[in-house]
């Protein structure tokens, strides 16, 4: 019989954003997870579970995303995201900071702008400039136009969530069979709840924008550029069948950070935290120790 999975953490607004955080009596040490494009807080919640004995966690809704407002100038730029997590990391202290997809273009910047603030980095699955993106991206890129956006927004949501969620999932996992039936739950009432929200759309549509206004970008502001500042020890975790980041752009990245270790996984896709916990939770317990040796992370 499948064990049943852990339930979500409580959240509280933190600022002008939603966090969700283990227990207060955990750890002393922090982290920080920053979700992917048309995630959640609650995308980190069993990986944070399998960490609770390492680090207390705190898992950021961004703005207009899971249960926190839109931002008040409508930003939703990577830069205006960055700002974000960098006032949950003024909050929190100095902490180990995690982020998926747009989550890790996202984390990149914060710990290239303030080092002072990240113990360590660990990315799943970064959504970095690609001169070759694959089709995922591509239709994402078609979504970011003008008034091309809104349309295929206000569009998808006469599809049905228990579709959307399904279709998202064969997008993003491995292998979709493996989702636990309660996650598909949970991500299905979540999307229903969203799609009463008068805002969903433009949420989605300005995230979507900023991460693609990324790849285009030119200049020492770049997310490579950035990547190269990092001072932090780094983790990179890529699954060998994600549909949306190639697993070519984990060796540019290996080649880019300046103390870093790579871990393809070979059965993983697009949100290995989600797909396998356990293993992303090993591979990050060794990195927060490496920190706490005062160790550079050894390649491998």
């Amino acid at each position: 019989m499948i064990a049943e999975p852990i339930p979500h953490w409580p959240g509280r607004m933190v600022g002008s954003v939603h966090v969700r955080s283990t227990p207060k009596r955990g750890p002393a040490e922090q982290a920080v997870f920053v979700h992917g494009l048309t995630g959640a807080a609650t995308n980190w919640t069993d990986l944070m579970g399998e960490l609770q004995d390492t680090v207390t966690g705190h898992a950021i809704d961004l703005p207009g995303s899971g249960f926190s407002p839109v931002p008040a100038d409508g930003d939703y730029s990577v830069a205006a995201h960055s700002k974000a997590v960098i006032g949950l990391l003024e909050h929190t202290g100095p902490a180990h900071l995690f982020g998926n997809s747009l989550g890790g273009a996202i984390a990149v910047r914060v710990a290239a702008t303030r080092p002072d603030l990240v113990r360590s980095l660990t990315l799943i699955s970064p959504a970095l400039p690609d001169l070759l993106p694959r089709l995922g991206p591509v239709r994402v890129a078609a979504a970011a136009l003008p008034r091309l956006g809104e349309w295929v927004a206000a569009r998808i949501r006469l599809v049905p969530a228990e579709q959307r969620i399904t279709a998202s999932m064969a997008m993003v996992w491995a292998d979709a069979q493996t989702v636990h039936p309660q996650r598909l739950r949970d991500a299905i009432e979540e999307q229903r709840r969203r799609d009463d929200l008068p805002y969903e759309g433009e949420a989605m549509v300005g995230s979507t924008r900023g991460i693609v206004s990324e790849y285009f970008r030119r200049g020492e502001d770049t997310l490579w550029h950035q990547a190269a500042k990092v001072e932090a020890s780094t983790l990179i975790i890529h699954g060998r069948h994600d549909r949306l980041v190639r697993p070519a752009m984990a060796r540019k990245a290996y080649r880019t950070f300046r103390q870093v270790r790579l871990v393809l996984l070979p059965t993983a896709g697009h949100v290995a935290m989600m797909e396998m916990p356990q293993v992303v939770a090993a591979e990050a317990r060794r990195l927060i120790g490496e920190t706490r040796l005062g160790n550079a992370p050894l390649p491998g």
